[in-house]
This record gives C-alpha cells, structure tokens and sequence, in this order.
C-alpha cells in the first residue's frame, strides 16, 4: 500500500507543490471543486437514480400535522436531490459556501414543484440558524465523508429534528477491509483528500449513525456502479428521532 501511495502521491506533486504554496486550497474551493462536483452529479444522479428513488418514497409521511413537508439539507450543493422530494415540500438549504450558487439556481428552476425558504451559509456542525425541533425531515448525502465532525452534525440533526421527524442519508464509505475496493481506498486516500477538498474514503459511517441517539435506523449497505472509482461502497437509509416517551427517558 505504502509503495502504491507513494506513487500515485508523485503522479499528483503539481497539486502538492501548489499545497505547500498555499494556492491549491482557495483555488479547489472556489473553482475546481465545484465545476468537478457539477459535472459528476450528473453522472452520480444517473448511477444512484433508483437508490434515491427508494430512498426518498416515503418523504411525506413525515409531513407535519398541517400535512406541508419542512425539510432541511445539509451541504445542498448544485441541488441534486431536489427531482426526488415532494411536491409542496418546504425546503431551507445549507452549504458552507456560495460557490455553487449557477448549478444551484439551475436545479432550483428546474424544481418549480418545490418551495425554496432559505439558503444558509453554515457547517453541518453548526446549525443555530434553525430553530429547535423545526423540521420534519433532515437530508444529507454525500457530505458527512468530508465533515469535521459527524458526531457534530447528527447532534444539530437531533436538535432541529421533530419529535418522529426523519434523517435521510446516502453517504460512501469504507468498503469491506477484506476486498480489493478497501485496498485501494488506502492507496488513494491522502491524495483523494487534497484534490476532493478534504473528502475521506474510509470513514465507517454506520457506526457513527448506530452510536447516535435515534430510536430507529433503517440502514443498508449498497453498492454504486461509479466503477474504476473508490467510492463505490454507499450506506443508505434513514432514522427516526426517539419518540415522547424515549425522549422522556433522556
């Protein structure tokens, strides 16, 4: 594993060198990242279709009483998820930066079946903005593999969740320590973190979920045909935060 890191560590030594300068990470926020992540969505939306499909079917059962869906997405990006929600379904946006404001305003005209409340500019980790059990449903994907701190955002989660709201997720991770995608996940690893912007490959996710406090997690581990890629392995599903009486019990 050493050898090949190293080796594919010195294919990458431009963007190193520009790492060590100080001028890779301003310019993959601001430019690279976002015009890569713009165009993969696409393909990843082709690829995952009926994953986010099934995923999402069940959104407006967790309506609120007034029957209108309130839905939180942490680190919306260019809007990939909006063809899969509701119609009617009240959405307020979150990312920790403006730089895929033109792929966002294009999913946004393209959803006129949704209603747009708000766009915030804030950490997973950091959600003061929205208020107190606020939200039936609260979305991520993609984005816990390059947080700070996933057990940061699944505690905001539970905050701004209802009681009996919904935590969606589809996230990669590790792949099975015994198979050749997790022997490559090691190989590419540090430099997949400098050129993703700090995403990680071998996060173990499900474990974070299981530690959190929902009273029930549907979970599965699936597999997204990005092939030649090391983000293949996918968790997907979502919790249910405790009920009145768990919540009592706390």
């Amino acid at each position: 594993v050493l050898f090949l890191r190293v080796c594919v560590q010195l294919l990458a030594l431009p963007i190193y060198l520009l790492s060590f300068l100080g001028i890779w990470d301003p310019f993959c926020k601001n430019i690279f990242f976002p015009f890569v992540m713009e165009k993969i969505t696409v393909s990843y939306n082709r690829r995952a279709s009926g994953h986010k499909q099934e995923l999402f079917c069940n959104l407006q059962e967790f309506a609120g009483s007034s029957g209108e869906l309130t839905l939180l997405e942490i680190g919306t990006g260019t809007g990939a998820n909006f063809q899969f929600y509701p119609p009617g379904c009240k959405i307020t946006c979150t990312d920790t930066t403006l730089n895929f404001q033109d792929g966002l305003a294009k999913s946004m005209a393209q959803n006129q079946h949704l209603q747009f409340q708000s766009f915030l500019v804030t950490p997973g980790e950091d959600l003061n903005q929205v208020a107190d059990s606020s939200m039936d449903a609260v979305v991520c994907t993609l984005v816990l593999c390059s947080v700070q701190s996933i057990e940061g955002v699944l505690k905001e989660v539970l905050r701004v969740l209802r009681t009996g709201g919904a935590f969606y997720f589809l996230e990669h991770v590790a792949a099975d320590p015994s198979s050749w995608s997790y022997f490559w996940q090691q190989v590419y690893y540090p430099t997949w973190k400098l050129v993703f912007d700090g995403c990680h490959l071998t996060r173990e996710t499900w474990k974070n979920l299981e530690q959190a406090k929902f009273s029930e997690i549907k979970l599965r581990h699936i597999q997204v045909p990005l092939y030649w890629t090391p983000v293949q392995s996918h968790i997907i599903g979502y919790a249910i935060k405790f009920s009145l009486c768990c919540d009592v019990c706390t």
